[in-house]
């Protein structure tokens, strides 16, 4: 055995003793794996769309002026031999629907996919419909595959006279496996000879830690950061032609991201997530509700009998205000369990609590993005 043969052998067991190692050992409660916080290059998905009719409904379907349906339904009929005039055609049972498919870049001729279906007139519910053969074409133009089928339908619509029921959205469904692949993406996988890792988020820390982890389990200095959010990984030689097998090890391989301080509140539901790291400087806070209560009434004024006057109706307004006895309170935050019951200790709803995060903001007392969606 040469020495070069050696070195990929002792690379390869240094690889799984490493690899082993991750897996036996307890991990920290915040580790998480390479695959769950980034991509690899040469895995994803390709888009495919089509377009086509969906017929059979219970008179549900598209009505007389959506003109595009009745001239496809025409344009099919004289496919097969049947001369019509699109102007007496009546599509109440068809349905004229966008086809989209989601086609990993692995997929092989006579794979089959879940298709979705959804409608582009005016169709009521595609309840009890079937897809006729529609193309799937990808970005290209060219076709990838094709779909056919009965949906599942996961709502329902149902209307009377004078009322009305309807459960979640009656004019999508899906075909599951009802798409075939007809034509395969030209890729080879195993003739990369770098692979490019994407991070999901952008963080110096994240990544640098990937690209050391990578390294000490590849036992050689085989990947380098690119950016903030991409690693680059030169395939060690004894991987060449067979990516497979380093994928396996590389997407299992440990670590702990790290981020920058934020707290995401959501005004429309009153929603405020914060991270791990936000943390708030020793500051005293006051928060109370002012609240003011307007009723409005109305008096008669009635008068006496014989007395030749007008009964007359005067309005009546009463105001009320309740305003909150609130007193300071000391509010820090060194761990995010300490910043927790600081906040806790105000009494404060979450909406107020949005208001109170602004303030500190404003304030220079909370360390952290703060992110309004």
């Amino acid at each position: 055995m040469d020495n070069r043969s050696s070195l990929h052998t002792v690379i390869r067991a240094m690889a799984t003793l490493l690899l082993a190692v991750g897996i036996f050992l307890p991990a920290t409660a915040e580790a998480v794996r390479i695959k769950d916080i980034a991509s690899f290059s040469g895995v994803r998905d390709n888009q495919l769309v089509g377009y086509g009719l969906v017929v059979g409904l219970a008179g549900t379907g598209d009505k007389r002026d959506s003109t595009f349906t009745m001239s496809s339904m025409a344009n099919m009929l004289e496919n097969m031999g049947v001369s019509v005039d699109p102007r007496v055609l009546r599509p109440k049972n068809v349905a004229a629907v966008m086809v989209t498919v989601r086609m990993p870049v692995s997929a092989k001729p006579g794979s089959r996919l879940d298709v979705t279906v959804s409608s582009v007139g005016d169709a009521t519910s595609l309840l009890g419909g079937v897809l006729l053969q529609t193309p799937l074409k990808g970005v290209d133009g060219k076709i990838y595959g094709l779909a056919q089928g009965s949906l599942a339908i996961g709502g329902y619509a149902a209307t009377g006279a004078a009322a009305s029921a309807q459960k979640n959205i009656p004019t999508v469904g899906m075909i599951p496996g009802g798409a075939i692949v007809e034509r395969a993406i030209p890729y080879e996988f195993n003739s990369q000879d770098t692979l490019t890792v994407a991070m999901h988020g952008a963080d110096f820390s994240t990544t640098n830690q990937v690209v050391d982890r990578i390294n000490t389990v590849l036992g050689g200095t085989f990947a380098r950061a690119l950016d903030i959010s991409t690693v680059e990984l030169s395939i060690p030689p004894d991987f060449k032609g067979n990516i497979v097998p380093l994928m396996a090890t590389l997407e299992n391989v440990e670590i702990m991201p790290d981020s920058a301080a934020r707290v995401v509140v959501d005004e429309r539901t009153g929603t405020v997530v914060l991270g791990r790291d936000v943390r708030i400087s020793r500051v005293a806070v006051a928060h109370g509700n002012l609240q003011v209560v307007v009723s409005e009434g109305a008096d008669v004024s009635q008068p006496a009998p014989f007395s030749g006057g007008e009964t007359v109706v005067t309005p009546r307004t009463d105001i009320n205000t309740y305003e909150e006895q609130r007193n300071l309170n000391i509010v820090e935050g060194a761990t995010l369990q300490e910043m927790v019951d600081g906040l806790n200790a105000l009494g404060a709803t979450p909406r107020d609590l949005i208001s109170i995060l602004r303030a500190l903001k404003s304030a220079g007392a909370l360390h952290a993005t703060l992110e309004v969606i």
